[in-house]
């Protein structure tokens, strides 16, 4: 399983730190939704979901968190835990998030609108889904 995680570019001087990020140049895709999770109990687990078709961005820009990727064959934890780093997730994975430090902020950034259609929500129908485009 390939994973990808993305340094974005820092800039800084003594009033901080800023980083910006652009479609097509930061970002591998067209960004048409952005959304965040925060005050996420630390035992809580988020997400039990893959995508069709959607792209994401994940960044913990404050505290971190743990994702569970799983491509039907193999898993991968992977830690968030700097507001420069992201982790890109493929559609047709399956992803859960967890670990919420008490601080914890998950910025999400979307390929697309909310679309209902394009979440695989059950485990077992995603590995169907997972085998049959393996062949």
């Amino acid at each position: 399983m390939q994973v990808i995680k993305y340094a974005f570019q820092q800039h800084g001087d003594e009033r901080g730190m800023l980083v910006a990020l652009e479609e097509y140049k930061d970002i591998p895709f067209e960004v048409k939704r952005v959304y965040y999770m925060y005050d996420t109990k630390t035992d809580v687990h988020r997400g039990f979901h893959a995508h069709k078709c959607l792209e994401q961005i994940l960044v913990c820009i404050c505290g971190s968190c743990k994702v569970l990727l799983d491509n039907g064959e193999e898993k991968k934890v992977i830690s968030l835990e700097k507001p420069y780093e992201g982790l890109y997730i493929a559609n047709d994975m399956w992803r859960e998030m967890y670990d919420f430090s008490p601080d914890a902020v998950l910025l999400v950034l979307a390929s697309d609108y909310y679309n209902e259609q394009d979440y695989i929500r059950d485990y077992d129908e995603f590995k169907r889904i997972a085998a049959q485009k393996r062949g």
